[in-house]
């Protein structure tokens, strides 16, 4: 199991670590990369012909502003890809977030938040869970203690 960080630019890399994290928490391996769409596909498509000798399973795609890096991947590969927007000072990460999710039919990106490193990672996780008992089980973990610290919450209240 591996996934495939991929961002746009190294500005984005602030939130490609939340991601990290996340799959470094459930074991998952992974690899970062800084490749652009549009100021070097060549190396997209080098990148998306190396990913079965690299036994990528799936990629999360960082970029902001004229985000179409998850979208090039998607056209490229038929591997599973998560679309990251990151938020720009253009416009908040409206733009990357309509870029990455306004993709043509049969040209699929899960979309997640601006700025959603940790819900991509969780559902690249939950994705790779599908064929993989142990990390159903991490997962199944992981949702009982958000339970937990909600109740907890709940019993700190005081109104």
């Amino acid at each position: 199991m591996k996934v495939a960080l991929i961002m746009g630019s190294i500005s984005d890399e602030e939130i490609v670590k939340k991601a990290a994290a996340v799959l470094k928490d459930f074991s998952v391996d992974y690899e970062c990369r800084v490749i652009s769409a549009h100021r070097s596909l060549g190396l997209v498509i080098d990148y998306v012909e190396s990913m079965e000798e690299k036994k990528v399973d799936l990629i999360i795609a960082f970029a902001g502003k004229a985000a179409h890096l998850a979208g090039v991947l998607a056209g490229l590969s038929i591997k599973p890809v998560i679309g990251v927007p990151v938020q720009s000072s253009c416009l908040d990460g409206m733009d990357a977030l309509l870029s990455t999710v306004q993709m043509p039919k049969g040209v699929p990106v899960a979309t997640v938040a601006i700025n959603g490193a940790e819900n991509a990672a969780i559902l690249a996780i939950e994705m790779l869970a599908l064929s993989n008992p142990d990390l159903r089980e991490k997962l199944r973990l992981y949702k009982e203690e958000m339970k937990q610290s909600v109740q907890e919450m709940n019993e700190r209240v005081c109104l």
